[in-house]
């Protein structure tokens, strides 16, 4: 199969680009040339193109190509999918886009879990500041995707395949945000969580989002259909840091703080607990495991690899959000002391 990889240059695209050709599919990768490669490694295997999605020069290196499968990471707007459409219609049997929870964030009253039907539903108003805005402006810009996309597959039989993720952990996280929580837990001072740490989580490993695609491509019965991709167990932050700690076999004292005692320190909440947003998807992976059998593995599985893979190679620097560390250490040990 020959594949084409749209975007993906951070963190899920080249663990898929290695599936891939691990499997012995031919790959080659579309991108602005604006990132570090990160598949030169797998040279001369890869083929690269080099094209701003947006501009005239997407459709012209793409001129007399065509693809069994194309994988898109880098679409956010209803034109960057119309675009795609044009010029790859008749020329791949199957396009997955690669879109995001936050499609059910933008709803009125998103349910928890969302299912794929969930979508459909009055929308939220545009927010008039940030951060809200930004992740408003986000989901909103998948949404008009996979819209373009059905509209696509109801007028012209376009065969795609909408994948919608929740937050993502993984050994390649280039946001780096369970390493927050490692650091914080292994430098021996209290760890904060933001209003108890109680709202349950459900997020999604990175190679069970590359298994899940590679598992769908070309697969007919997936075409116009959207699919859920999560794990099974939902912790609260609370356990989830629990579970990091047994496995690096520390002990934290655990400091339940508000979000606004956290504010009114002068700290960002985010900064401190990347797990603590309102725009954190909860999802319900009932669809993909009913009609594509399609099982994650266990919470405690990657998150063991993960750590094992934290404690191999540890990095030279913690996170930039750690540079707040002693005034969260300084909030929690005052509360302590009351």
């Amino acid at each position: 199969m020959h594949v084409l990889l749209i975007g993906g240059t951070r963190f899920i695209g080249p663990l898929l680009a290695f599936r891939l050709l691990a499997a012995g599919h031919r790959l080659t990768v579309l991108n602005r040339g604006t990132q570090p490669d990160p598949f030169g490694a797998f040279l001369p295997r890869i083929e690269g193109l080099v094209a701003d999605r947006r501009s005239a020069d997407f459709a012209k290196v793409l001129t007399g190509r065509s693809f069994d499968a194309v994988v898109d990471f880098a679409a956010y707007e209803a034109e960057d999918v119309r675009g795609a459409v044009h010029t790859l219609a008749d020329r791949t049997d199957h396009y997955i886009f690669v879109s995001t929870g936050q499609v059910y964030l933008v709803r009125e009253n998103c349910p928890r879990p969302a299912r794929e039907t969930d979508y459909l539903g009055p929308l939220l108003p545009r927010p008039q500041s940030e951060p809200d805005l930004g992740q408003w402006d986000y989901g909103m810009g998948k949404r008009a995707c996979e819209d373009a996309l059905i509209e696509a597959w109801e007028t012209r039989r376009f065969p795609s395949t909408r994948v919608r993720i929740p937050m993502v952990n993984g050994e390649r996280d280039d946001k780096r945000r369970m390493e927050g929580y490692l650091f914080r837990i292994l430098d021996g001072g209290p760890v904060i969580l933001p209003d108890g740490g109680t709202i349950p989580t459900r997020h999604v490993y990175a190679g069970e989002v590359v298994r899940a695609i590679t598992a769908m491509l070309g697969r007919r019965d997936t075409f116009g259909e959207a699919f859920n991709v999560t794990q099974d167990e939902t912790p609260t932050l609370s356990e989830l840091i629990q579970i990091l700690a047994e496995f690096v076999g520390a002990r934290p004292t655990l400091v339940n703080v508000s979000s606004q005692a956290i504010e009114d320190a002068g700290l960002s909440v985010t900064a401190l607990s990347r797990f603590t947003t309102r725009w954190m998807s909860f999802l319900d992976p009932a669809k993909i495991k009913a009609q594509l059998n399609f099982n994650h593995v266990p919470l405690r599985e990657y998150l063991g690899h993960m750590v094992a893979s934290f404690l191999a190679h540890p990095p030279v620097e913690p996170p930039r959000e750690y540079a707040q560390r002693p005034a969260e250490i300084a909030l929690a040990e005052a509360i302590l002391r009351r």
